[in-house]
């Protein structure tokens, strides 16, 4: 008995339920879905406005006009009986509704409850963490793989990172390094999900020892993401400025599962840029950013600058692109590789997205549950459904 069907979830009415598709990302994930799910696949948009969502179907509809009948779920981020309907009805949920740490644990719970896969695009480690401790174990019980950062972040410079290992020899330790660039814009929903992270230090501090806490150990490998410093890479002929996000730690998760990434395998990650003078301005902007969010006052007044639900317009995402340069080493090999595509929050993430959803419903997968990283629950699959989309994976060189 394979484990689809050791959960009834073929059975369900739905393939997929996008939750939270009336916002931003939310739209251009289904518009995405109406454009490219294959004939045959059962998904529906969910969300707290009908009012909203019949507008939403309207747009789809001039374009794909089969999305005309597109099924509508009305549900709350916090009305429990309604998101475990909403879970029990679907195969996959994807949920863009954050801040997670505020809205997304009543979905993961009902997910992990009713065996149902779930994926998000938090970039809040705080809330990755509380979701592991709280929810993993049921999950594993019942079947659901809870896939969090299925966007930008972190799925970019997770199969990236996957991408590289699988250039280097095996059996010995790896060393990858991870450099970003873009010259992208971002929405409302991003600069709070920010600004939350950067004013809860000491809460994101005490999440991850719990989560320590409750993590088996690793016996016999290790695979560790530590943060660096600033440098100048002359891989890249830019100056690197670690980036403290979530994205070393998926890199690291995906290392810890795997065997591939080796006995010892090590992680760093970096913003890259060009110019000094261009390094210590990002670096003073931060930390001042970074600053301004301890305060409750402070991060009111900023996160009102740019409100939830508001991005940046078609012609300016036209325009914005992403790289990330890896380094991999290890055995005597060095590779250059790069992952890179359009505009990365937005564009590209509902691309991700919406393909992480897809290839969790129809294609071939390893046998995972709990909490997974996508290298861990998709993996080749994955990295193959983003090629075919359009985000380029490639070697630059080797010696």
């Amino acid at each position: 008995m394979n484990r689809q069907d050791a959960t009834g979830r073929e059975q369900r009415p739905y393939d997929i339920v996008l939750f939270g598709a009336t916002g931003f990302v939310g739209e251009l994930t289904a518009q995405y879905l109406a454009a490219h799910a294959p004939e045959g696949c059962r998904w529906a948009v969910a969300g707290r406005s009908r009012h909203r969502l019949e507008r939403l179907r309207e747009r789809l509809a001039e374009n794909h006009p089969g999305c005309a009948d597109l099924p509508l779920i009305e549900a709350q981020a916090d009305d429990e009986q309604a998101l475990r309907e909403l879970a029990e009805s679907a195969r996959v949920v994807a949920t863009t509704v954050g801040p997670y740490l505020w809205y997304g644990e009543p979905l993961v719970a009902a997910c992990a409850e009713a065996g149902t896969d779930y994926i998000d695009l938090t970039g809040e480690p705080e809330f990755v963490d509380l979701m592991y401790v709280r929810h993993d174990a049921r999950a594993r019980e019942t079947g659901a793989r809870l896939v969090h950062c299925c966007g930008f972040d972190s799925v970019p410079h997770d199969l990236g990172a996957y991408y590289t290992v699988q250039q280097l020899p095996q059996d010995v330790p790896l060393n990858v390094d991870g450099f970003v660039r873009s010259n992208a814009a971002f929405s409302g929903g991003t600069f709070a999900s920010a600004l939350n992270a950067m004013g809860r230090g000491r809460q994101m501090a005490k999440a991850a020892h719990e989560r320590r806490l409750h993590e088996p150990r690793l016996m016999g490998r290790r695979a560790r993401s530590p943060l660096g410093g600033p440098r100048f890479s002359r891989e890249t002929q830019a100056w690197a400025l670690p980036l403290p996000v979530i994205d070393g730690q998926i890199v690291a998760r995906s290392a810890r599962a795997l065997a591939r990434y080796g006995p010892d395998f090590r992680y760093r990650h970096y913003a890259a840029v060009r110019t000094l003078p261009m390094a210590a301005g990002g670096a003073a902007a931060v930390g001042a950013l970074v600053g301004l969010a301890q305060l409750p006052a402070a991060r009111r007044w900023l996160s009102e600058r740019i409100k939830p639900g508001e991005g940046p317009d078609e012609k300016r995402r036209a325009k914005s692109w992403f790289s990330v340069r890896f380094v991999g080493e290890g055995g005597g090999r060095t590779v250059y590789t790069e992952v890179s595509g359009g505009d990365p929050g937005y564009d590209e993430t509902a691309k991700i997205f919406a393909e992480s959803a897809l290839c969790l419903v129809f294609d071939t997968l390893p046998d995972t549950s709990g909490q997974v990283t996508t290298a861990v629950a998709m993996g080749d699959a994955l990295l193959g459904r983003l090629q075919a989309a359009g985000i380029r994976f490639r070697v630059a060189a080797a010696r």
